[in-house]
């Protein structure tokens, strides 16, 4: 169970991160904060596994929120302002979300937290084992749970991406790009502009392809060192 805090001094962006947070299972809302003082008070008292902090409030800004805390959650940034992103990073922000985020953004950003180690360790060795290995695609109105385990690859389709696994294949919005970000990188490597790979699947490699199961995978030629790589 995810355990998160709102800290946001708009009550409509409450109402959207919850919203969303509410269409997913293991996330449990510990307390809404309209300022970052709430949210010191409640921290002092109180353990979050997740943040999700907006950095134009009265009082006390955001990032300057997140240098007084010494052992921080893990944090989401959401926020109207790009221009912050870089120092986000320098803080160790997990994602950065500027608004108006869809959901499918959104989702991006909570798999990361589902797929952290350090959020991780907190878990039970139960929870570790089924939660860790996990991944929720938005198709259509669903939300689809995946084992990561059973993908074979992923590829670019238009304005959508498909993600071929062992049993079914399902397609989401959005850019091959994000949904590679979402993956652990140790076991999914881009293999062609629009295919991404997982590596403990690959039955063989023969010249330009890759044989998953009973798939073709085209390898591209800026993509051709990944493999030569894998293949040392």
């Amino acid at each position: 169970m995810i355990k998160y805090l709102i800290i946001d001094d708009e009550h409509i962006a409450h109402d959207i991160i919850k919203g969303y947070c509410d269409m997913l299972p293991n996330m449990q809302l510990m307390a809404h904060c309209y300022d970052a003082i709430e949210a010191l008070e409640y921290l002092s008292k109180n353990k979050a596994d997740l943040i999700f902090l907006d950095l134009n409030m009265p009082k006390l800004k955001g990032f300057e929120f997140l240098k007084t805390l010494s052992s921080p959650p893990k944090v989401i940034v959401t926020t109207a302002y790009s221009e912050f992103a870089l120092q986000g990073y320098e803080l160790n922000v997990l994602d950065y979300l500027l608004k108006p985020f869809s959901f499918e953004r959104f989702l991006t950003a909570v798999n990361k937290v589902i797929d952290s180690s350090t959020t991780s360790k907190q878990f039970s060795a139960e929870e570790k084992d089924t939660t860790a290995s996990q991944i929720f695609l938005r198709q259509n109105n669903s939300n689809i749970q995946v084992a990561i385990k059973t993908i074979l690859y992923i590829e670019a389709s238009g304005n959508y991406t498909k993600v071929v696994t062992t049993n079914d294949t399902i397609t989401t919005r959005g850019k091959i790009s994000d949904m590679i970000e979402s993956l652990p990188k140790t076991e999914f490597l881009q293999v062609h502009k629009s295919f991404a790979i997982a590596t403990t699947h690959i039955k063989s490699v023969e010249g330009n392809r890759i044989y998953i199961g009973d798939h073709i995978i085209p390898i591209g030629k800026l993509y051709k060192a990944n493999i030569n790589e894998l293949l040392k």
